[in-house]
């Protein structure tokens, strides 16, 4: 089945990137929310991380990704080699995210896992779906930062062990506490709280595919 063309046409982002790190080899940088990681079919959604980097690093590649809604930290590779080998990491979890959350209501749990595999929902693109029987093993572990009475939030910290599409975003929804400002799996109140997705991709850490050092980003979270 042919998943429905995306009707979504980003509105312009007029925050710049900022970029945390940089050598010959490799970009830390720093996505603002309401911009895409990567530009769409459509010739309307051309601006992105990506489009915009090109202009000063033409050989520069995306490894991974973050939502259109979701800020902060992304790797960016400046040739094939690098980005081979640091997806390469990705792929036996050598890399490790942190994100900080706000989500609706108080969690009970100080910390936790949360297991519920995730398949893509056709032909409703780009929704996912929790699915027992297509979907892939998604693991998120979270730790709660602190419970905010007014209005009744909690922020928290997510360290997702997988990196499936929306993950964080379906999980929080299926623990009865989506993120706030989320447009695809919150609740009407929860979006209508945050007039951004109160998600914000603070840290990652992974092996210099050159030096070996451990290599740790931060972007601290703008709310």
């Amino acid at each position: 089945m042919q998943p429905q063309a995306d009707p979504f046409i980003a509105p312009v982002c007029h925050e710049e990137i900022e970029i945390l790190y940089q050598d010959e080899f490799l970009l830390l940088i720093n996505k603002p929310a309401g911009l895409l990681t990567l530009s769409g079919k459509n010739p309307l959604n051309k601006d992105s991380v990506h489009f915009r980097l090109l202009k000063t690093f033409p050989t520069a590649t995306m490894i991974h990704r973050l939502d259109f809604g979701t800020s902060g930290i992304l790797v960016v590779a400046l040739n094939k080699v690098i980005n081979a080998h640091i997806c390469r990491q990705f792929q036996i979890r050598n890399v490790v995210k942190t994100y900080v959350a706000l989500l609706h209501g108080h969690i009970s749990d100080d910390e936790g896992v949360i297991e519920f595999p995730i398949a893509k929902d056709w032909p409703n693109f780009p929704l996912q779906k929790i699915c027992y029987e297509t979907g892939k093993i998604a693991l998120t572990n979270y730790r709660v930062v602190e419970r905010l009475p007014e209005p009744l939030t909690t922020r928290v910290m997510f360290t997702p062990v997988s990196g499936r599409t929306h993950q964080l975003r379906i999980h929080s929804r299926e623990i009865g506490h989506p993120v706030l400002g989320c447009d695809l799996y919150g609740t009407d109140e929860a979006f209508s709280m945050a007039k951004r997705l109160m998600l914000h991709a603070t840290g990652i850490e992974f092996d210099h595919p050159i030096t070996g050092e451990r290599l740790n980003g931060f972007s601290p979270c703008p709310f």
